[in-house]
This record gives C-alpha cells, sequence and structure tokens, in this order.
C-alpha cells in the first residue's frame, strides 16, 4: 500500500505547523484551520508507526538451540520481554 506522505514529511510538516499555532500570530480562524491538518497530521503519523510496529519481529532462540521469529509487542502497550 503505497503513503501519499512518508513518515518525516507528515512530521515535519506538524512540526512547522506547531511552531506558528505557538507563534500566536495566527488569526482565530487560521489557527483553528491549522489545528485540524496538524490533527490530521498527528494521526497519519500515529497510524504509520503502528502499521510499522506490526512489520517489527524478533528472533527468538528456543531452548532446542534452533530460531524463530515472533511479533515484536511494543510500545502499542503490550507487555515486551526481555531476554
Amino acid at each position: 500500500m503505497a503513503e501519499k506522505k512518508g513518515f518525516e514529511q507528515s512530521l515535519g510538516q506538524l512540526e512547522k505547523i506547531v511552531e506558528e499555532l505557538e507563534g500566536g500570530e495566527l488569526s482565530l480562524d487560521d489557527s483553528m484551520k491549522k489545528y485540524e491538518a496538524g490533527l490530521k497530521l498527528l494521526k497519519d503519523c500515529y497510524q504509520y508507526l503502528e502499521r510499522a510496529e506490526k512489520r517489527i519481529q524478533k528472533l527468538v532462540k528456543k531452548e532446542d538451540g534452533t530460531f524463530s521469529l515472533e511479533p515484536f509487542e511494543g510500545a502499542s502497550g503490550e507487555k515486551k520481554e526481555d531476554e
């Protein structure tokens, strides 16, 4: 599935919006438009990270000495196992 924008590009645009909002020089209407655009970019970034996290696997050594790939349990609130 092709991305409309890359993660880095979306994050960069989001950072620019935050700077503009923090600058305090926008009208209320422009601030609301920027805020809404920022929320969409934030949602896009989270979705991109969730898809990337699902693709990550860890290599686990089993008791018999063989290795297998298992899903990586990360920041989504799932417990990580330290080995």
